[in-house]
């Protein structure tokens, strides 16, 4: 069958919910509660994706290693949670704009204006990844909830053509973004509460997931430390509280020492937290992590080691 051609109608997230029926004579608690019990289901439809979403994510980590990027790429709902996630990864992680970037039909107006029609534009996908100079160092992901949107399959077919790991995250198994991808993420999430509207329970599932690649990426990346994010960069003033309260915590240090390294550390929070575990400058804390690919606690282990004091320290 043709894919540009398929009925839609026939896709799973285009099915009527019976859970659902007669909503719109229902109480504003019952609708609430509707909504409630249908998106406790999204998780658990997550699950059973998660195997090829390890796959793909040990393909991310190997590209970022190899200084490939990763792009998402979508329309409409799908396109603005795939900016949203690559727009959240430099606070949070402390890593450049451009690791992590989000591609969406129609560009910047889309993100706040429905522009739908952008997303049968199959050439405009193919030149948005060729503006980015996107090559096979690179990842791509296409996100689409009925899997069927030209912009994103163009985008992904060039992507592959030219030897890139590409995935796709779908919530229709016979999706035909899936015809261009090596990893298949097929999020069973069923019929919407309203019919046809993705940006709910498809919506959901795809944020979760977004959110599952890119943080397991980065601490895979030693971006984080226990379970701690210390690698976020201090822009604002939650963010400055958050890093002195981590210098402290993670060193066990008063709060003056914490600014004081955090100071001295150029507001860095991993050169800080070594400065004070052991009792060094900003340099050779530099020095440290950069032997350490900035995975901290192998920073922290290998600068006690050198004192002789491994076994004093928890790590």
């Amino acid at each position: 069958m043709n894919k540009d051609s398929m009925d839609v109608s026939k896709l799973r997230t285009e099915q009527r919910n019976p859970n659902s029926f007669e909503i719109d004579t229902k109480t504003t608690s019952e609708i609430l509660r509707i909504i409630n019990r249908e998106d406790a289901t999204v998780p658990k439809a997550v699950t059973p994706a998660i195997p090829v979403i390890s796959e793909l994510v040990d393909e991310i980590v190997k590209a970022f290693k190899a200084g490939g990027r990763l792009f998402y790429i979508g329309a409409g709902t799908s396109g603005r949670l795939g900016v949203l996630d690559a727009s959240e990864c430099p606070p949070t992680f402390g890593v450049p704009p451009t690791m992590v970037q989000g591609i969406i039909a129609g560009g910047r107006k889309a993100l706040t204006t429905a522009v739908e029609w952008v997303e049968d534009n199959k050439q405009a996908g193919v030149e948005a990844l060729r503006e980015v100079e996107f090559s096979n160092r690179d990842v791509l992901i296409g996100i689409t909830a009925s899997g069927q949107a030209p912009f994103v399959r163009a985008a992904m077919g060039y992507a592959a053509s030219l030897g890139a790991v590409v995935g796709a995250l779908a919530c229709n198994k016979d999706s035909a973004i899936f015809d261009h991808a090596a990893y298949k993420i097929f999020i069973d999430v069923g019929p919407e509460i309203l019919t046809g509207s993705t940006r709910m329970k498809a919506g959901t599932a795809q944020k979760l997931v977004l959110n599952m690649i890119t943080t397991t990426a980065m601490i895979k990346l030693g971006k984080v430390y226990n379970n701690f994010m210390v690698d976020l960069t201090p822009t604002n003033a939650k963010l400055k509280r958050r890093a002195l309260w981590l210098v402290q915590e993670i060193s066990g240090c008063d709060r003056e020492e914490a600014e004081r390294s955090l100071k001295a550390a150029d507001n860095h929070v991993k050169t800080a937290i070594l400065m004070v575990i052991l009792g060094c400058d900003a340099k050779k804390a530099g020095e440290l992590l950069e032997r350490h690919d900035g995975n901290l606690h192998f920073a922290i282990t290998s600068g006690c080691g050198e004192r002789g004091d491994a076994d004093d320290k928890e790590v």
